[in-house]
């Protein structure tokens, strides 16, 4: 097919005004200003404008107004609590958090007994003075992407508090019972060196996520708690036969001895009363022989005589009585009185 030019004569392109291309210039330059004056502050945040790199007003939330092309806007979330990890990283995945990468020269420290831990934290903390935290400090927190390089003031300022703090302490306490004092002194001198140095921020808490020995001697850091568990089990179950064993007997000595001093305050007692019954008495006897011997007669066979049963007494003179007498009857008395008992 050969080519074929068409050639139209009488046909002129369009020309445009100047008139219409300054209108869309200034249409396009009103829609860059009023896209441009306006900014939205979210409720948790607070707006730092800035004229020519100078601070000149703080905005509240919700729309404002800022001069285009010479004012620009720091937006920072004061509502919000923010937080840095040590040790390791988190990778944020839709609908869950996840445990990312570990970096040992984070968390690798030094303990007081020249052991090593390894130990790894979260700080966080909120945004009280928007001023002091962008324009107090330089380089208060950066983000990075080569997080093994990553380095800021708060950054290292908390390794350094960290490592300062674990270093007064023996592994044992890092890795056990000493967490919780560990984590207090940190936020204590954190918050301290923050006053110090105007950052604009306040530390909320402390919390150390995973404190344990390194790889290489875990298993037998494993083995020696596994012992000290055993031993301890072993001396409070001695402890508490000891508790149940002693003071029981501890109480039954004393029981023991208790008793034996009351028996004995009771004989010396008894003996005492009766020491004295016969000093009376025979005190009496003494002022009053034969009174005192009746009296003694006739006591003494009043206790007797009821245990006797039945008798009769008869004076050996007495005549003409025995056929008055029921002797059938008190023969059958005799013959049925209980065993023990005398007749005459």
């Amino acid at each position: 097919m050969s080519d074929q030019i068409f050639e139209f004569p009488n046909f002129k392109p369009p020309k445009m005004s100047m008139k219409l291309v300054l209108i869309g210039v200034a249409v396009l330059a009103g829609l860059a200003i009023v896209t441009g004056s306006f900014f939205q502050v979210q409720p948790e945040e607070e707006g730092l404008v800035l004229r020519l790199g100078r601070l000149v007003r703080t905005t509240s939330p919700g729309l404002n107004l800022k001069i285009p092309f010479v004012e620009r806007v720091i937006k920072v979330p004061v509502q919000r609590q923010l937080k840095q990890e040590f040790g390791f990283s988190t990778v944020e995945s839709p609908g869950r958090s996840r445990r990312g990468s570990q970096f040992l020269g984070e968390s690798l420290m030094l303990t007081g007994d020249l052991n090593v831990a390894v130990v790894e934290w979260i700080v966080q903390y909120r945004i009280v003075d928007p001023y002091r935290y962008l324009f107090m400090v330089r380089h208060l927190e950066e983000a990075s992407s080569s997080r093994p390089f990553y380095s800021s003031l708060l950054h290292d300022m908390n390794e350094a508090v960290m490592r300062e703090v674990v270093g007064d302490r023996t592994v044992t306490e890092v890795l056990t019972v000493g967490r919780q004092e560990i984590e207090s002194i940190v936020e204590q001198k954190l918050q301290a060196l923050s006053t110090q140095y105007e950052m604009g921020i306040t530390i909320d808490q402390v919390v150390l996520q995973n404190v344990t020995p390194p790889g290489p001697v875990k298993p037998s850091w494993d083995e020696v708690n596994q012992a000290e568990q055993q031993r301890d089990q072993l001396m409070n179950e001695a402890r508490a036969a000891y508790n149940k064993v002693i003071p029981r007997a501890q109480g039954e000595a004393l029981q023991a001895v208790l008793q034996a001093e009351g028996y004995s305050l009771n004989r010396v007692n008894s003996a005492e009363g009766d020491a004295a019954r016969f000093n009376l008495l025979y005190d009496a006897y003494r002022k009053a022989p034969e009174v005192t011997r009746r009296r003694m007669y006739l006591e003494t066979m009043q206790k007797v005589l009821p245990r006797l049963g039945g008798k009769l007494f008869l004076d050996e003179h007495a005549d003409g009585v025995m056929p008055l007498l029921p002797l059938g009857e008190l023969r059958k008395m005799l013959t049925t009185e209980p065993e023990g008992g005398a007749a005459q």
